[in-house]
């Protein structure tokens, strides 16, 4: 019987040892978001140095587009800086943006981010599929963050992100509309084939693309290819001999490169490119007249545009200039969040929701403000043609 008595005793004990772990853990749970929301509340002293988060991919396939954006970013830090009692200062955050761990190495970033109190706002990332990886960690946290190039529509249509989430460049519903429009009505195409990388932005864009040009009872054809492949020549030996134009709405110019470059070596020379915003650089435009590209608004006019130029041995890297813009909105939002001497994470993003830049100010040739999504306001798209090896714009 003392036995008896001594198990029941213990399996007593062990229920109520239970009993209280599921309460704590229930409580933990339960805490949760209010220790999120304490974050977002809580006051940092702004001091003479404000702390901005800064994540792209400066390193890994898609590099050489992420180092313009780095560049843009440090040329609007070395210009505010010069110009300011105040400083601001990034956090490098590097996404490795189309590597095999690149989700893995931009969510590791942002929970960086997230959990560096003295960061009260941050400019990227800057793929749209970085942006829906990231959002767990960088919401969760408080934090706004505004992205110079991630254009995937959904990503600030589908309420996610709404309040924390706003960008310097068009959805790719505009985009698309351009793109569309321009095969259609200037390149006079009937026949087109669409390649995608099988990522958001990339899937997302071409889905759009496909649908107004099969309206406009355009013939499409349509396959998709991963961001680590580098042989193409399965896929362009599918594509019909009669097809005039493949559109590439890919995010990585070495893998656009390859693929036009493969394209000559299969007897397709004559088939005209076009890619999409992540493909604006020279890799893609070096490959000869038949190339097109659909991009950002910009005002290469805008003396911060010489003046960058100056600095980076006459490259103007443009497809980083909407980064300018975004640490402008983000360092603008955190100095009137400011002006009492604290700045809480919550106040910086309500202050990037009432942003308006002027569009003399704003190096995109256009006014800056934001909807209830996040998206500017006003947002064309414009479309590009090769001209000995550089984009010039025809649309």
């Amino acid at each position: 019987m003392r036995r008896r008595a001594i198990a029941i005793a213990a399996l007593l004990a062990l229920a109520a040892l239970a009993i209280v772990a599921a309460a704590s853990a229930t409580t933990n749970r339960a805490a949760a978001p209010s220790a999120q929301a304490a974050t977002a509340a809580s006051l940092v002293k702004c001091g003479k140095t404000r702390t901005i988060g800064l994540m792209a991919p400066f390193t890994g396939p898609a590099a050489s587009i992420g180092i313009n954006q780095v560049h843009w970013a440090q040329y609007f830090q070395r210009t505010y800086n010069a110009s300011h009692k105040t400083k601001i200062k990034f956090v490098n955050e590097d996404t490795m943006l189309g590597s095999a761990n690149g989700t893995a190495e931009s969510v590791k970033g942002a929970q960086a981010l997230g959990s560096n109190p003295s960061v009260v706002g941050v400019v990227g990332p800057a793929g749209s599929n970085e942006v829906k990886a990231t959002t767990g960690a960088l919401k969760g946290a408080g934090l706004g963050f505004v992205s110079g190039s991630a254009t995937n529509t959904q990503i600030t249509t589908d309420g996610t992100r709404t309040g924390y989430f706003f960008r310097t460049v068009p959805p790719d519903s505009s985009q698309s509309q351009s793109v569309a429009a321009f095969i259609i009505n200037k390149l006079k195409a009937k026949r087109v084939y669409i390649v995608d990388d099988q990522e958001a932005y990339s899937i997302g864009l071409a889905d759009e693309v496909q649908a107004l040009l099969k309206a406009k009872s355009v013939t499409v054809g349509r396959d998709g290819v991963s961001q680590q492949q580098s042989d193409f020549s399965a896929i362009i030996n599918k594509i019909p001999r009669d097809t005039e134009v493949v559109y590439l709405p890919w995010q990585l110019p070495p893998k656009g490169q390859a693929f036009g470059q493969q394209m000559k070596g299969l007897g397709r020379a004559s088939v005209k490119l076009m890619g999409s915003d992540g493909l604006f650089d020279p890799a893609f435009s070096g490959l000869g007249s038949n190339v097109y590209d659909s991009f950002f608004p910009l005002n290469p006019q805008d003396k911060r545009v010489k003046a960058f130029k100056k600095l980076h041995g006459g490259a103007s890297e443009l497809f980083g200039a909407p980064t300018f813009v975004a640490a402008q909105v983000v360092t603008g939002a955190v100095d009137r969040a400011c002006k009492n001497g604290t700045a809480s994470r919550a106040e910086v993003r309500a202050q990037i929701r009432r942003t308006k830049i002027s569009a003399k100010a704003s190096l995109l040739g256009l006014p800056v403000a934001f909807d209830k999504n996040g998206d500017m306001v006003k947002k064309p798209f414009g479309i590009y043609h090769s001209v000995n090896g550089v984009f010039v714009r025809v649309g």
